[in-house]
């Protein structure tokens, strides 16, 4: 109705934007409090209809998708070019969204695909909005390896359903153990190991997310960096525990992808100058991490994972309006290009400074505390590949941040490069409305570091949910007599 209105767009955005965030917290508080609710669509009971689940691990991720997209919205209203606004960027934003609230949220696993595949569609228009060479590059890249991995999950789906003859999650649950071709079930659950994989893009399939995440603009790719990969690991974390619970080979074969792709991410990331393409090496690096907790499946190793979840989520998507920030006040993401913004910006750069610490994971700040559990079941269960993984990206992630930091923030600006500075034209509550979401992402970071304790309670009850899934089970299908 508004398509050529985009100020009106705008307000529509960022106002739906902040009503989903109020129902995610009402949500949230909801299950926190009461227990798992279930929806069945159109009144179809389950196993027969859709049905939609909010436990906790989901409302949770509903909730910091909702957070990050507040964010997103209020950078996106100063942070694009009207004419990107004008090919439709606020619609088909919300509808990834969309796409991802319903991921999180359905309890049938053909409709997670269905969710994927509006994921897909989604982020593809997103990512070729303005249509630059770069872009459309990046963009034939993304779309060959997520059709990859959808061709992959559909294919595993379709075996599912040949062996079950049922495709909701938590009848599949108890069906799948009647099935006495156990290889069967073992050459089905890496058809899913692939497909998420892609999309989570672990090692060997991550290059397609270097390639392509550098090229959008920045609020696009706050969204990616912190949300899409993310949907790949909750739907390892949902599948593997409610219906292939890992064998031997299934958790080896995890930890060997997990330890290869926390190497690669880093040292991929230690020989760039491009700020978002060190980014993008950095998601990577830090996927491996959340990979080797599912691999370990533990109470403990798995609070590790989801813990790192909730602080990735917020962390990634804040570094990339970080990285949208910096073009504004300097023109470029070249890192050889840049510097003296501590000097010039010394309040802006103390709010990056506490999302660069959390980043790291320097005590007592959000990315430290997973790492505390991780460790841990990596010691118990004598994962020392995977703990010389965790130290070795941990450090070279120590080691890119401190080096963007001295070469963006402290050091002189290069004499030659004629700066492009966009930001000091704008007019203030332009420049507030570019700088509030990194304050407000920021402080969401921080909350969960300096109150762990109430993140460590969400994420125990989630990791007992998730071993055992029973209430899960009860929830869906326990209620037909009511």
């Amino acid at each position: 109705m508004c398509w050529r209105k985009t100020l009106t767009q705008r307000y529509l955005s960022v106002g739906g934007s902040l009503i989903g965030l109020m129902v995610a917290f009402r949500l949230f508080n909801r299950v926190y409090e009461g227990g798992i609710l279930t929806l069945n669509a159109a009144n179809w009971d389950a196993p027969f209809g859709i049905v939609f689940v909010a436990d906790l691990l989901s409302v949770t991720l509903v909730l910091l998708t909702s957070i990050a997209c507040f964010a997103v919205s209020i950078f996106s209203s100063v942070g694009l070019s009207r004419q990107r606004m004008l090919y439709g960027y606020f619609p088909i934003f919300h509808f990834l969204i969309m796409g991802l609230h319903g991921a999180f949220l359905t309890g049938d696993i053909f409709n997670l695909y269905v969710y994927f595949e509006v994921i897909i569609i989604s982020s593809f228009v997103l990512m070729t909005l303005g249509g630059r060479k770069a872009q459309l590059e990046g963009a034939v890249k993304y779309m060959a390896m997520n059709i990859l991995a959808s061709m992959f999950f559909l294919t595993g789906i379709g075996i599912l359903y040949g062996i079950t003859g049922s495709l909701n999650m938590a009848d599949l649950s108890i069906r799948i153990q009647e099935v006495q071709n156990k290889a069967l079930i073992g050459i089905t659950s890496c058809f899913f190991i692939i497909g998420f994989g892609i999309k989570s893009a672990v090692f060997p399939l991550y290059y397609w997310l270097p390639s392509s995440y550098h090229t959008p603009p920045s609020a696009v790719a706050a969204t990616f960096g912190g949300l899409l990969t993310k949907v790949g690991i909750y739907a390892m974390l949902r599948v593997f525990s409610l219906i292939f619970i890992p064998d031997d080979f299934t958790r080896i074969l995890l930890m060997v992808i997990a330890v290869l792709t926390i190497l690669t991410g880093a040292f991929g990331a230690l020989i760039k100058t491009n700020i978002r393409r060190l980014f993008s090496y950095l998601i990577v690096c830090h996927i491996g991490f959340m990979i080797g907790g599912i691999a370990m499946f533990s109470k403990v190793a798995l609070m590790g994972a989801v813990f790192y979840l909730i602080h990735d989520i917020m962390v990634k998507t804040n570094m990339f309006l970080i990285a949208g920030l910096i073009r504004q006040l300097r023109g470029t993401m070249d890192m050889n290009k840049l510097g003296g913004l501590y000097s010039e910006y010394p309040k802006i750069s103390l709010i990056v400074a506490i999302v660069l610490f959390s980043l790291v994971g320097i005590p007592p700040l959000s990315g430290f505390w997973p790492k505390v559990f991780l460790f841990q079941e990596a010691f118990s269960q004598h994962q020392y590949f995977y703990i010389a993984a965790l130290i070795i990206g941990s450090f070279v992630t120590l080691y890119v941040i401190a080096k963007m930091w001295s070469e963006v923030f402290w050091k002189n600006p290069p004499a030659s490069e004629g700066m492009e500075n966009l930001f000091a034209p704008m007019p203030p509550y332009k420049k507030i409305l570019m700088v509030l979401p990194i304050g407000l992402m920021a402080l969401a970071t921080l909350y969960i570091g300096l109150n762990a304790e109430a993140i460590v309670k969400v994420t125990d009850i989630i990791s007992t949910q998730l071993m055992d899934p029973s209430a899960y089970i009860d929830a869906v299908l326990g209620n037909k007599t009511d």
